[in-house]
């Protein structure tokens, strides 16, 4: 089975061009908890990912990945 991505968190990093070595020193973790957050191996509790949105200075539903399915548009003509 596919591993499936839940978290945004690598996403955000990248946009904020902050790495995973720094969230860690931010948020008192070990930088490789944060790497297996980062890569979807494991996933932070929720009281964490409010720190971290709070530390990248985003909305916490940014750090996650919708569960409802893109809208589909029928054409009409």
């Amino acid at each position: 089975m596919a591993k499936k991505d839940i978290n945004r968190i690598k996403v955000i990093l990248v946009e904020k061009k902050k790495t995973a070595k720094w969230l860690a020193g931010e948020l008192g973790k070990d930088p490789a908890t944060v790497s297996k957050w980062c890569t979807n191996v494991s996933q932070p509790s929720l009281d964490t990912l409010v720190e971290v949105s709070k530390a990248l200075d985003v909305d916490v539903r940014e750090l996650l990945v919708s569960t409802k399915e893109e809208p589909k548009y029928i054409r009409v003509e």
